[in-house]
């Protein structure tokens, strides 16, 4: 297989475990380890940091990952952004599809702890069910163009590649515990829109050059 095509080929073997784990949520595989995972994380950490996870949590919204693609499109124009930005509204037609069609209530109110008046536009789309998470998937989708952008970058040493992937993988994992947390998503809507996410970021890696 020709190294260019490592990208797509790695990309469809994600989509393919999406729709077998979307496949298993729809049998209520993982409503158990839910409940225990929400319970668990709201019991760990603090109410104090409700405030700052709500604040924390726009970053996933759709409007701000679009500014930031945008802004990345300006800044290098050489690369091929709009194939980017056809798959970000293919991962978000999949997404709407998911909620439409796999029947994975949102968590009951009593774990909301979402602590700010503002929100997106986007917030208010509300199907009723919440899998796949948008603010997960869309995280994982930008972290897969930076990923690429920082292991092409010429001007970064290795030292600064490695500081700039740990941060990322950071932030990802924090948005992961952030929406499961403030009682937006359960464990599964979570895992399952990262999952979704990286394969529409890593298959638009193919057409960025």
């Amino acid at each position: 297989m020709k190294k260019k095509n490592l990208p797509q080929f790695f990309a469809l073997i994600l989509f393919f475990c999406f729709l077998v784990f979307t496949f298993l949520v729809s049998l209520n595989y993982f409503n158990r380890l839910d409940l225990q995972t929400t319970e668990i994380l709201q019991q760990t950490i603090p109410r104090y940091l409700d405030i700052p996870f709500s604040l924390f949590s726009l970053i996933g919204s759709f409007e701000i990952v679009l500014i930031i693609l945008l802004i990345l499109w300006a800044i290098k124009k050489k690369l091929s952004y709009f194939y980017v930005l056809i798959f970000f509204g293919l991962f978000h037609i999949t997404e709407i599809i998911g909620k439409l069609f796999v029947n994975h209530p949102n968590p009951p109110f009593k774990f909301f702890r979402y602590d700010i008046s503002f929100s997106f536009p986007s917030s208010g789309v509300n199907t009723g069910s919440s899998f796949p998470s948008g603010h997960m998937g869309r995280t994982m989708f930008m972290a897969a163009i930076l990923f690429f952008l920082i292991y092409n970058s010429k001007k970064l040493s290795k030292l600064q590649k490695k500081l700039l992937y740990c941060f990322i993988v950071f932030i990802a994992l924090l948005m992961f515990v952030s929406r499961i947390y403030l009682g937006e998503h359960w464990f599964s809507d979570v895992l399952g829109g990262g999952i979704l996410g990286a394969s529409f970021g890593i298959l638009s890696l193919g057409f960025l050059l």
